[in-house]
C-alpha cells in the first residue's frame, strides 16, 4: 500500500532535500562519542528487527570463516550503523574538523613516495570502517584534488546532499560509466589521485565489467576496474582502512601497498584484489559490511 502510495504521490524534491539537509546537518553536530552510541543503539535496533539482513551477516561471516556468534553479528551491526551515521559528518564537516578526528596514521610514507616520484595515486578501500571519513582526511593531505567514483543513488534528494558533501575542497566525483573511467584515468596520468572501492558488485547494465573470482572460497563477481587503473603506467596502489576506535575516540588510518603481483589478465588481477580486501576485513572483522550481497549474480 506504502509502495503503491509513493507511486502515485511522489514526495515533492525540494521538501525531502531540505528536511535531508537539515537532518544530516543536526547529526553532523553531535559530539562523535554521542553519534557512535546512537550507532550502537540503531544497531541493536535492526539486528532484531532486519532477520533477512541479520541472516546474510551470519552467512557471509561463516564464508569467511568467522564465528557469527551473537555478539559479534551485533557488533557487525552497530558498526555498520556508525557508518550510516558518519556520512553527516563526511558531508558537513569542515575538513579541518574532520582530521582532528584522526589519531594517528600508519603508512603515510608509501603515500609520500608516490608524491615524490611524481605518480598518480589510487587509494583502493574496501567496505571496511569509515572509508568516507577516510577519503576525507587523505583528501585534505594532497596537494591536488582527489576523484571518487560515485554511483547516483535513485532518490535525487539523496544525490544532490552527496554530491555537495563530496565535491568539498579538494574532492571531485566521476559518474561509475565509460566516461568516468576516462575522467579517472586522465586523473591519474596527471599525478592525481582518485578512490575506489573493489568490493562492489559490477553491473554490466550499467557498462561496470568483471569476471569470477574467489573471495574467502567461493565465487564472487569482482570488478576489473581496480586492476586496470593500478596498470596505468606511473600509478601506484595502496590500500588503506580507517579504523573506527572504540568508545568515540576518532579514527586510526592504515595505508600499505597492494600485495600480489599484477600480470595484466583480468581473472589474476581480481583475485589478487579480493585477497587484499580479505586481509582487512579479517583484520577489522566486525567494520567489514557483511550486511551487502557480495555473492549476488550481476
Amino acid at each position: 500500500m506504502f509502495r503503491l502510495q509513493f507511486r502515485l504521490f511522489p514526495p515533492c524534491f525540494p521538501v525531502m532535500h531540505i528536511l535531508l539537509t537539515a537532518l544530516l546537518k543536526s547529526f553532523s553536530l553531535l559530539p562523535l562519542p554521542f553519534l557512535h552510541k546512537l550507532g550502537v543503539f540503531l544497531g541493536h535496533l535492526a539486528f532484531y528487527l532486519l532477520k533477512e539482513d541479520r541472516a546474510r551477516i551470519v552467512a557471509n561471516m561463516r564464508q569467511a570463516g568467522l564465528n557469527p556468534d551473537t555478539q559479534t553479528v551485533k557488533a557487525v551491526f552497530a558498526e555498520t550503523a556508525k557508518g550510516g551515521l558518519e556520512l553527516a559528518l563526511a558531508f558537513f564537516k569542515k575538513p579541518e574538523d574532520i582530521e582532528t578526528m584522526f589519531k594517528s596514521v600508519h603508512g603515510w610514507e608509501h603515500v609520500q613516495q608516490a608524491l615524490d616520484k611524481g605518480e598518480g595515486l589510487l587509494f583502493i578501500t574496501p567496505h571496511i570502517g569509515s572509508y568516507d571519513l577516510g577519503g576525507r582526511y587523505i583528501s585534505q593531505q594532497l596537494p591536488f584534488p582527489l576523484t571518487a567514483m560515485y554511483k547516483p543513488p535513485k532518490i535525487k534528494a539523496i544525490d544532490k546532499i552527496m554530491q555537495a558533501g563530496r565535491v568539498r575542497g579538494k574532492g571531485k566525483t566521476a559518474p561509475t560509466s565509460i566516461q568516468g573511467v576516462k575522467q579517472i584515468i586522465k586523473a591519474l596520468r596527471s599525478g592525481e589521485a582518485t578512490i575506489v572501492l573493489p568490493d562492489h558488485v559490477p553491473s554490466p547494465q550499467e557498462g561496470g565489467e568483471g569476471v569470477w573470482a574467489d573471495f574467502f572460497g567461493k565465487p564472487a563477481y569482482t570488478m576489473t576496474l581496480a586492476a586496470k587503473l593500478a596498470n596505468v603506467k606511473g600509478v601506484s596502489t595502496l590500500f588503506f582502512c580507517s579504523e573506527r576506535l572504540p568508545d568515540g575516540q576518532g579514527f586510526v588510518l592504515h595505508i600499505r601497498p597492494v600485495q600480489g603481483e599484477l600480470n595484466g589478465d583480468k581473472a589474476h588481477d581480481a583475485a589478487v584484489f579480493n585477497r587484499n580486501t580479505e586481509y582487512w576485513i579479517r583484520r577489522f572483522p566486525t567494520q567489514y559490511l557483511f550486511m551487502y550481497n557480495r555473492y549476488k549474480a550481476p
